[in-house]
C-alpha cells in the first residue's frame, strides 16, 4: 500500500508485508520514515492512497476504524481525566451497548492481567507514567481484537520504566495471543519486543526478519547502522591480497579474514582491489590486552574516551582511517542529532570507532591502544549501492 499527499509526498511507498497471526511485528526507522502513517493507514485513520490492506481475509480499506476490529494504543494515552480508570477501560464496552455484567467481567480480568485492581476507583491524573500506560492497555484488552496497533507507547517514559514496560508488554502479548503492530523509533525497543522487525526508510521497507537476522545480515549500509547500540562503525578500506588471503586494508592497516571471513560472504571476492565500505559492531571489538587474536587481525589507534559501565567499559578510539560519509552515513547521523565534519575528516583522515572493551581493561585517554577484532564478524557494503556484501544472489537483491 501507497500514501501520496496532494502535494505529490509519498509518505509510504509500495509496501508490501504479511504479518502473521499472533506476530509481534515492529515497525522501526527515524523520524518521518513513514512507520506512523503506516500504522495510522492499518487503523483507518489514513486513507489508503494505492493498494489494498487485509485483515484476515476482508479487504477494509474502506472500512470504518471502528469496524476493522483493531484496537489502537497511543503515545499520549489518551485518557479520560474526568473518569475513573474502570471507567476508562470500560469506555469503549459502553458505546458497543454491552450489559453491565459482561463490562464488569472484562474490565476486571483486564486489571488483573495488567495489575490495575486497586486503582480502578482513581481518576488517571492520581496515576504515574506507567499506571497511565497500562489503563490504555486495559482499554485496548478489553475489546478482544483481532490486532493491537501501538504507536511509539513507551516514548513518554523515563528510561528504567521504558525497560519494565517493555518486557511487560512482550509478556501481555506473549499471553493474549493477539496480533500487534508496534511503531517505535527505538531499536533496542525493537531488538527486545519484535517476533520480526521492519526496517523503514524515507517511507520504503529496507529490510524484514527476525531482530537477530538483521543484525547479523543487515541488506544494507542504513540497516547495518541502524540497527545495534551503540552504533556500528563504518570505515571506508580496500580488499587487497596478503598472504595467499583476502585481507582488509583499514587506512594501512591490514586485518586478515582469512577463509573464515570469505566463507559466508564469497560475493567479497568480486572486490579484491577495490574500495568498500567495512562494518566493525562495537562488541565485536576488544582491548587486545585481554584477548589472544593473533596481530594480524588487530588495530591500533588513540583513546580520546572512556566510559566505565561497570559490566564492560565503553572506549572511543582514534584510527587512521577514512570515515565512510555516504547519504545514508548522513542521515543516520542526522537521525541521532550528530553533526558530520566531513571536510575536517576528509583533511585528518581520521575516524573515531567505538569498542565495547571487557571492564579489566585499563585503557586510559591518550593511551595508544591495539585492538583485537573479530574478523569473521565483519560487515562489508558496496560504496555506490550501499547494499550489504555476502553472496553474489543477497548483493544482486540488496542492490
Amino acid at each position: 500500500m501507497s500514501k501520496i499527499y496532494p502535494d505529490g509526498t509519498r509518505a509510504v511507498s509500495e509496501m508490501s508485508l504479511d504479518i502473521e497471526d499472533g506476530e509481534f511485528m515492529v515497525l522501526v526507522g527515524p523520524s518521518g520514515c513513514g512507520k506512523t502513517t503506516a500504522l495510522r493507514m492499518v487503523a483507518g485513520l489514513e486513507d489508503i492512497s494505492e493498494g489494498v490492506l487485509k485483515i484476515g481475509e476482508r479487504v477494509v480499506n474502506n472500512v470504518p476504524p471502528k469496524d476493522r476490529d483493531i484496537a489502537m494504543v497511543f503515545q499520549s494515552y489518551a485518557l479520560y481525566p474526568h473518569l475513573t480508570v474502570y471507567d476508562n477501560i470500560a469506555f469503549s464496552l459502553k458505546l458497543q451497548g454491552e450489559k453491565k455484567a459482561e463490562i464488569a467481567r472484562r474490565v476486571k480480568e483486564a486489571a488483573h492481567v495488567l495489575g490495575l485492581e486497586s486503582f480502578l476507583d482513581k481518576k488517571p491524573r492520581a496515576l504515574s507514567g506507567g499506571q497511565r500506560q497500562r489503563v490504555a492497555m486495559g482499554r485496548a484488552i478489553v475489546r478482544d481484537p483481532q490486532a493491537f496497533l501501538m504507536d511509539e507507547p513507551l516514548s513518554n517514559l523515563d528510561a528504567k520504566l521504558r525497560v519494565q514496560m517493555r518486557a511487560e508488554i512482550s509478556r501481555l502479548q506473549t499471553d493474549l495471543g493477539t496480533t500487534t503492530i508496534y511503531v517505535t523509533h527505538d531499536q533496542v525497543e525493537a531488538m527486545t519486543m519484535g517476533d520480526r522487525i521492519a526496517v523503514m526508510r524515507k517511507g520504503e521497507l529496507q529490510q524484514v526478519g527476525a531482530p537477530q537476522d538483521l543484525y547479523d545480515r543487515p541488506v544494507n549500509l542504513f540497516v547495518g547502522g541502524f540497527i545495534g547500540s551503540p552504533a556500528m562503525n563504518m570505515l571506508e578500506a580496500q580488499l587487497a591480497r596478503s598472504d595467499g588471503t583476502v585481507a582488509v586494508d583499514i587506512g594501512g592497516q591490514r586485518l586478515a579474514l582469512g577463509d573464515d571471513g570469505l566463507a559466508s560472504r564469497p560475493a567479497l571476492r568480486a572486490y579484491e582491489g577495490k574500495t568498500v565500505i567495512v562494518g566493525i559492531r562495537p562488541e565485536h571489538v576488544e582491548d587486545a590486552a585481554l584477548s589472544d587474536a593473533p596481530p594480524d587481525r588487530r588495530l591500533r589507534g588513540k583513546v580520546v574516551l572512556t566510559e566505565a559501565l561497570g559490566s564492560e567499559i565503553v572506549a572511543h578510539i582514534s584510527v587512521e582511517a577514512k570515515p565512510a560519509l555516504t547519504e545514508d552515513v548522513r542521515e543516520l547521523a542526522q537521525d541521532i542529532g550528530e553533526e558530520i565534519d566531513e571536510d575536517a575528516a576528509e583533511e585528518e583522515g581520521k575516524t573515531t570507532i567505538v569498542g565495547r572493551v571487557g571492564a579489566r581493561s585499563s585503557l586510559g585517554i591518550g593511551d595508544t591502544a591495539e585492538l583485537a577484532v573479530e574478523t569473521g564478524a565483519l560487515h562489508f557494503f558496496d560504496p555506490d549501492t550501499g547494499a550489504g556484501i555476502y553472496d553474489e544472489e543477497t548483493t544482486k537483491g540488496a542492490s
